[in-house]
């Protein structure tokens, strides 16, 4: 190939080179502007979409009764600690520890040879004074015999004054011998009597029916008066101790006088529940015995005293409970769902639907929990419309299409991401 023909094929391939690159700048301009028209799109999306479906649930007004709930202590109706009454060595326990026990049953056995060697010799005493009074009762009668028959021979001058004197004065030392001996007489019974006691008392028995607790005497140790052998308690009913404050114990009073009952003289009728350390509810509702005489005042609480039925002994001494018991009833109150409620930065809010079907962010006042509704003290009014999902996605003015639920099927539908 001559030069000029390699200049000729180089001015001909030159021209395919640049279509070759013009076409590649339009392919890459082309899915640029592609991509922005995507992105976009897809920013542009939510709007399209339109108002947001949400549910929501209409405030209620209705009259609630506020509930109080206290930590309460059970203990035994009756607690009584059995001790002996005479000293000696334990040699048997005639019961079974945690079991039930009627009143007069045996528990303990101490040793009687002591106490029975002492009624033996008080009885022996006891037959002596009965013998030195016979003897006296004899000498008693013989004495007034002679004074009788001495009498009117004093009186005929039959007989000296000094005879007569002489059989006065042994008459009179019959009665004082009688006397001494009928004296002596009661108190060998009444030795017999406290012996016999003393003997009985070997027998440590239970005076209240109940369960008894565990022995903390063994067999075989020295227990006198001072010893504690073990403790039998009255579990039914039970009694619960509780501290209220002076609010809520004002409260309590003026609402047993609306039930009829006198909170101060236990004669109150207001049903009490308890809630077990399980988290279940105790079957039988009780009701308060009595009230401490004065306010704790370094606490400011005040202690309670109720009792429960408590059929089969279930619930024992020490156990925790939490009692509760309608306090007052707040009337025409507002209710909102708690699920509807949100917490920013310690202020709580709910988002209502206006007329206009746009949300409006609330700043609301809460009162205590009634089961699963707030009560509102500010903010709200009956009727208003406050939404109970996709709480997470709203924003103040953002357009809603409100779907009106009852409250039950909102706590029902509700989920953790929802619910706040």
């Amino acid at each position: 190939m001559t030069a000029q023909q390699k200049v000729w094929l180089s001015q001909a391939e030159t021209p395919g080179i640049h279509v070759i690159a013009a076409l590649l700048a339009l392919a890459f301009l082309a899915a640029t502007l592609s991509g922005c028209q995507t992105s976009r799109a897809a920013t542009a999306s939510p709007a399209a979409m339109g108002p947001m479906p949400v549910s929501a649930v209409r405030v209620a007004e209705a009259d609630v009764p506020l509930t109080g709930s206290w930590v309460g202590t059970l203990d035994g109706d009756v607690n009584a600690q059995i001790q002996p009454q005479v000293s000696g060595y334990l040699i048997r326990q005639s019961y079974r520890e945690g079991s039930p026990v009627a009143k007069n049953q045996v528990l303990f056995q101490i040793d009687p040879r002591t106490f029975q060697a002492a009624v033996d010799q008080a009885e022996a005493q006891l037959a002596q004074a009965k013998g030195q009074l016979s003897q006296a009762q004899a000498q008693q009668v013989l004495a007034q015999i002679n004074l009788k028959r001495d009498t009117p021979l004093a009186r005929a001058r039959a007989i000296a004054q000094s005879q007569l004197d002489t059989d006065t004065q042994q008459a009179a030392q019959a009665d004082a011998s009688v006397a001494a001996a009928e004296g002596a007489v009661s108190a060998a019974a009444a030795a017999l009597t406290t012996a016999k006691l003393n003997l009985g008392y070997t027998e440590v028995r239970s005076l209240i029916s109940g369960v008894a607790g565990q022995a903390t005497t063994q067999v075989g140790n020295l227990v006198s008066p001072q010893s504690i052998l073990t403790s039998v308690s009255q579990l039914d009913p039970i009694k619960v101790y509780f501290s209220i404050s002076d609010a809520e114990y004002l409260a309590l009073t003026e609402r047993a006088h609306q039930e009829g009952g006198d909170l101060l003289s236990g004669h109150s009728d207001l049903p009490l529940t308890l809630a077990l350390a399980d988290g279940t509810t105790w079957p039988y509702k009780g009701r308060i015995v009595w009230v401490d005489r004065q306010m704790d005042q370094q606490t400011g609480a005040i202690r309670i005293a109720a009792t429960f039925p408590n059929p089969g002994d279930v619930l024992r001494p020490g156990q925790f409970g939490r009692v509760s018991a309608e306090t007052e009833i707040l009337q025409k109150a507002l209710l909102v769902p708690q699920l509807a409620v949100q917490e920013m930065q310690g202020i709580q809010q709910v988002y209502t639907v206006g007329s206009d079907h746009r949300v409006h962010v609330v700043n609301v006042t809460l009162g205590p929990q009634a089961g699963t509704d707030w009560i509102v003290n500010a903010g709200l009014h009956p009727g208003e419309l406050v939404i109970t999902s996709n709480l997470q996605k709203l924003r103040e003015g953002a357009p809603v299409l409100p779907h009106e639920i009852s409250e039950q099927a909102a706590i029902q539908t509700s989920s953790p991401t929802g619910a706040r």
